[in-house]
């Protein structure tokens, strides 16, 4: 509906009907489809001249079903209806046309429909009715086929011309509405009921949109790499019970191997509601396993994901697990309609299920490493975002849905700048692992709609300031349309090549982009851990050589030297929980600094808030719009406060960590190298290969050391160290998650009263008392919920600072494991003779070409990953 049509004879007509002085910005979409609703209504009821209780009762039927007790339409109903019967509204159709004059195609049709099926109302159509109808047809250009496809829908015909059905099906699809308001959506969900079912060509051969050949040549390169890895494993632990091997290398081998056998891809699936994020993952799969519905209806989060056999398990926020049977998977994971529309939040806010995972055995995607998360909407329900936000922490790659009609609007413009940030760390470079998806493509049946549409998406995602990166990172679908054609077997369909275009853009990302980077990593791991153990067979060789001889001294040295590394270990612990505790009370003393002025900071913000809805008819929706932009001024103060004065406390007492940890490492590997000058030693290398081994950023000749293994704090600033999932995003998950939005408007509701009722028609005041009751209520609820977003923010810092300690002691350990390897392989020297020495020798030889061997089939898969 294009309202920037609005004519002031249209605004005329809108305050005769609705007796308001009306402004053009006070009308509203669902406001003209009433009016015209209204029209149409009671000029059917009155084209036979009798007025019949079916046709009153049906009226007041249509009513309630379109129109909810709280919408703020619903007193608008009677004014309107008497105003169309007194002043004959109905039989002036330029006054009709008035009322219609930015409707679209799809909007006429629905609006018409109604007429039929009031004229149905009595059991049997009147001629007069038909041709009133007819009439209004025709004034309005409505296609002739689609008119005789209602009139038989609704006087129960048989309909010959299949072709127009559909068409009507596509044309009243509640898809094409959702970017309105739900009165279209219920309307047009409403119509559809009562037409016979769309004709449909079905197939019980089963398709997949995609053989996915790339994400199975890397689960294959996979397996190998692991097979690799439990050969090197057998040679490490032959070599460790020999005391050649240090257990170091095994423990490290072990890690990769989990890593290696735990490799899976998780898909999340994001946007607001209804942009057809069900219909896509059925389309992923290529099967119907996903709840469809044109309101909100994914009430937790689905995980898709391969099993060897179908089975549905449910797991409670209590820790329970419970297998349930497949058929009632959709009941699950669906949510009421009640609670869908708002009416019933406490359904969503006390469910007692995380989540739900769906194994199944024949999905293809999945069948290839693919884990596919159907995510709750953003921006739809606090206690839903609050669980999307939990699931990104864990994603490979995000696909984010919007409407072709109504793409990347204001708000998924700001949910895309949240997903870059929570994704990437706030980088400035945009994100390579999102995928922007504009659904209902086939939506537009103009190429200049289309080109806009492109136009707009490119310029939103890769402009100066670029919210996504990579090639393919933008799509144009129709997923229910891919679904049909991959339903039925229909290769050729334009919209199953597209869909498949997207597929590929994905699987190249998860192959190439995460999948060959993992296997590089390990690979890389794998290559160090042999690195050293060719470095203690060495070490090994020289002793049964008599080349090099630990003696007494050295042992006492070596053990004097793993006291100091422990005593490091002791003394980094003690000045991180010093340093920990001094970064924690400077950064309270900065909150409480920042929270004093915060309410002034606020109050000014709120001058510059601003909604297209209107004072009068969506005080609902004003007050969201004011709500959402309260929490966005909160959010960025913090954010703010985050960046300017806790990135400072922070940086200065890692910094100072940091220091004392490279001086530490900087003294264990002068030691070392002391060492190998004085015996002929390995040691450094060995020091330096177990370190890159451990993805610990390498420890280089600059001594630079562990301080290279927190390059995102330094590189990235204070956001990109805690990351936007931490300090801000702990203020935006608690806003959200803990209902934030919902106490503003439940308050509002609860103490507006009348005091914001019709007769109120300053716009300017009412706005401003609407502006001052979020304030208000929006104070009172941060009051009460600082503590919790500051202890968050603590809770980060914290963390951070453990896992420094974690990473100093992983390196002291890795230091003390060495000298431990070397005084044994002595012991293990002492007790040999000299036909032991030999034998010991030809077994040492066997083990470095074993590890040869294994570091030249590790080379051969990764240059075959690479073709």
């Amino acid at each position: 509906m294009n309202t920037s049509l609005i004519s002031s004879q249209t605004v005329e007509l809108i305050s005769l009907l609705t007796r308001q002085k009306l402004r053009k910005e006070d009308i509203s979409p669902p406001m003209l489809f009433l009016a015209g609703l209204v029209t149409v209504l009671v000029g059917v009821i009155y084209a036979d001249g009798t007025v019949g209780a079916e046709e009153t009762q049906r009226l007041s039927t249509t009513m309630t079903a379109l129109i909810p007790a709280n919408n703020s339409l619903r007193p608008l109903v009677k004014p309107m209806v008497k105003a169309v019967r007194y002043q004959e509204i109905y039989k002036k159709m330029h006054e009709l046309l008035a009322l219609t004059s930015c409707f679209s195609e799809e909007e006429k049709l629905l609006l018409i429909s109604f007429g039929y099926q009031m004229s149905a109302a009595d059991g049997t159509m009147d001629d007069r009715e038909k041709e009133y109808l007819i009439l209004i047809g025709n004034t309005l250009e409505i296609d002739s086929r689609y008119l005789a496809v209602l009139e038989a829908s609704f006087s129960s015909q048989a309909i010959s011309d299949t072709a127009a059905l559909a068409e009507v099906h596509s044309l009243l699809d509640p898809a094409r509405f959702q970017s309105l308001d739900s009165l279209f959506v219920r309307a047009a969900s409403h119509i559809i009921e009562y037409l016979p079912s769309k004709p449909k060509q079905q197939s019980n051969q089963k398709h997949s949109v995609s053989s996915y050949q790339e994400l199975k040549k890397f689960q294959e390169y996979r397996k190998q790499l692991d097979t690799v890895c439990g050969k090197l494993h057998l040679i490490l632990l032959d070599g460790s019970e020999r005391s050649v091997f240090s257990r170091t290398l095994t423990e490290e081998l072990t890690k990769i191997s989990r890593n290696l056998q735990s490799q899976r891809f998780r898909v999340a699936v994001v946007g607001e509601f209804s942009k057809g994020k069900s219909t896509l993952l059925n389309a992923l799969l290529g099967e119907e396993i996903q709840p469809v519905r044109d309101i909100p209806c994914s009430g937790t989060v689905t995980i898709l994901k391969y099993g060897s056999q179908r089975r549905v398990i449910c797991r409670y926020k209590d820790g329970r697990e419970e297998e349930i049977p497949p058929a009632q998977y959709q009941e699950k994971a669906s949510i009421s309609e009640e609670a869908a529309l708002g009416s019933c939040e406490d359904e969503i806010i006390n469910s007692e299920i995380k989540e739900i995972v769906f194994e199944h055995p024949e999905l293809e995607l999945c069948r290839n490493g693919v884990e596919i998360i159907d995510s709750p909407g953003l921006n739809e329900q606090a206690e839903r975002t609050a669980v999307t936000q939990q699931v990104l922490k864990t994603a490979d790659a995000v696909i984010f849905l919007t409407h072709a009609q109504n793409a990347l609007t204001e708000k998924e413009r700001e949910l895309l700048l949240y997903l870059k940030k929570e994704l990437n760390y706030a980088n400035d470079r945009g994100a390579s692992n999102i995928f922007i998806v504009v659904n209902f493509f086939d939506l537009l049946r103009r190429e200049e709609s289309r080109n806009q549409v492109r136009k707009r998406v490119q310029t939103i995602v890769n402009g100066a300031n670029p919210i996504i990166a990579g090639e393919n990172r933008s799509h144009f679908i129709s997923a229910q349309s891919a679904l049909d054609a991959i339903l039925a077997g229909n290769e050729n369909d334009d919209y199953l090549k597209s869909f498949q275009g997207f597929t590929k853009s994905v699987e190249q990302f998860l192959t190439v982009e995460r999948g060959a980077i993992a296997l590089q990593q390990s690979a890389s791991g794998m290559k160090q851990i042999i690195d050293t153990g060719c470095d203690e067979l060495i070490q090994m060789r020289e002793m049964l050589e008599g080349k090099l001889t630990v003696s007494q001294g050295d042992k006492a040295h070596i053990f004097e030297q793993m006291a100091v590394v422990s005593g490091r270990d002791v003394k980094i612990k003690l000045l991180a929980d010093e340093l920990m505790q001094q970064s924690l009370d400077k950064t309270l003393e900065s909150w409480n600094q920042w929270v004093e002025g915060l309410g002034e900071r606020l109050i000014t913000k709120k001058e510059r808030w601003t909604s297209e809805h209107s004072h009068m008819w969506s005080q609902k929706e004003l007050t969201k719009d004011y709500s959402d932009q309260f929490v966005g001024d909160i959010t960025q103060e913090i954010e703010d406060w985050a960046t300017q004065k806790v990135q400072f406390i922070f940086q200065q007492n890692m910094g100072a960590l940091n220091s004392q940890i490279d001086e530490d490492i900087y003294a264990i590997r002068q030691e070392f190298q002391k060492f190998d000058k004085q015996l002929s030693s390995n040691l450094v290398s060995q020091f330096n290969n177990l370190a890159m081994a451990g993805n610990l950023g390498g420890i280089g000749t600059s001594g630079s050391g562990i301080a290279e293994s927190i390059g995102e704090i330094e590189d990235g600033g204070f956001m990109g160290g805690l990351g936007i999932g931490a300090a801000v995003g702990a203020a935006l998950l608690f806003f959200t998650g803990l209902g934030f939005i919902g106490v503003i408007l439940g308050g509002l509701a609860a103490g507006a009263g009348g005091g914001l009722g019709w007769s109120f028609l300053d716009g300017d005041a009412v706005k401003a008392q609407i502006k001052e009751k979020v304030c208000e209520l929006g104070f009172e609820n941060f009051d009460e919920s600082s503590q919790s977003i500051f202890d968050k923010i603590q809770e980060r810092i914290i963390a951070l600072f453990e896992k420094r300690i974690e990473a100093s002691n992983g390196v002291m350990s890795k230091a003390i494991s060495l000298w431990e390897n070397l005084l044994e392989q002595q012991e293990n020297r002492d007790r040999q003779n000299q036909a032991e020495c030999e034998a010991e020798k030809v077994w040492l030889a066997d083990k470095r070409r074993e590890l040869e061997q294994v570091q030249n089939q590790i080379q051969t898969i990764l240059n075959q990953s690479d073709r």
